[in-house]
């Protein structure tokens, strides 16, 4: 393990200098009085924390989840680790669950109905909500806080409360516990997308309402035309990061309900093979699979919702 940590740090470390260098040359070739070898070191130097927080908590956890899928590493065995067979089964094994319906692809599918549910509503719920309060009318404030309570909560919290609320057959019926699932969730998180929205309405200029109010818009026509485009950039990256954080969900259905193909996820899944059985390789390996799959539907999303190039 040292060994690889030391091997990224170098990688990461190897990239940082280039991007340092490549900067310090373009200061001292730059014309430009204000781009100066001093801001260039400056900036650096308060990049740095962040670049070693990310190096421990993101790239070196990714590295190190990569190697393990292609091993049998056990939990309860950390120093017995090796190849797991020729370096694929767990890649087989992930495949033999998928293609026999396994309890991996009922864990697909239910985070796919997740996905496909709350994306929308939380999204939408946040962007209505962020028009109820964008005015400076006496009492807005207090709105605002209360729709934002909800995010300051605990998950565990929240699951805890809402699940002495519904019904227990509910939770037991496949769809209809996914149906509480995304309106817990929805309702807990679309606060702070409330927000996001709430500054993106306040940088759109104000005498564009004014002007399509004198050419006779109604107020369907004015946000058709002049809201929706104003949010655009905002919209995005509210949608990639509710879609990723939709992919992860693992609290909400573990504390409101059993682990059964009725509301499991990949997320539950992973965590369950990984720290309760134990195979820490074959989790990884879903990880893995599950990574690609986000970055995929990321990157169409980018591309079919992002800004033309003129």
């Amino acid at each position: 393990m040292l060994l690889i940590t030391l091997i990224v740090l170098g990688i990461v470390m190897t990239f940082f200098l280039v991007v340092f260098v490549t900067d310090m040359i373009k200061s001292h070739k730059s014309k430009n009085q204000k781009y100066h070898k001093s801001e260039v070191i400056m900036a650096f130097v308060f990049l740095a924390p962040a670049v070693v927080m990310m190096f421990f908590f993101v790239i070196l956890p990714i590295f190190m989840s990569l190697g393990y899928s292609f091993t049998d590493y056990d939990l309860m065995r950390p120093s017995d680790i090796g190849i797991a067979g020729d370096g694929f089964d767990n890649f087989r094994q992930l495949w033999k669950e998928l293609s026999e319906h396994g309890l991996i692809l009922d864990a697909l599918i239910n985070t796919a109905l997740f996905v496909a549910l709350v994306v929308p509503i939380q999204i939408g719920m946040a962007l209505l909500l962020a028009l109820f309060v964008n005015n400076k009318k006496r009492g807005t404030t207090i709105f605002k806080v209360c729709f934002f309570a909800p995010v300051a909560i605990s998950l565990s919290v929240t699951a805890y409360i809402w699940k002495e609320i519904i019904p227990v057959d509910d939770l037991n019926t496949r769809y209809i516990a996914i149906i509480w699932i995304v309106f817990l969730s929805a309702w807990q998180g679309c606060g702070f997308q409330m927000l996001i929205f709430l500054s993106a309405l306040g940088n759109i200029r104000k005498d564009l309402y004014e002007a399509a109010k004198v050419d006779g818009a109604n107020v369907f026509q004015r946000f058709k035309t002049i809201t929706l485009p104003g949010l655009r950039p905002t919209m995005l990256y509210i949608l990639i990061t509710v879609f990723i954080g939709a992919c992860r969900v693992m609290v909400q259905p573990m504390l409101l309900t059993t682990y059964q193909s009725q509301t499991v996820t990949i997320s539950l899944f992973m965590y369950k093979q990984g720290m309760e059985y134990n195979h820490v390789g074959y989790s990884c390996t879903v990880a893995l699979f599950m990574t690609i799959f986000m970055g995929s539907i990321t990157f169409l999303q980018r591309k079919l919702l992002g800004e033309k190039k003129k």
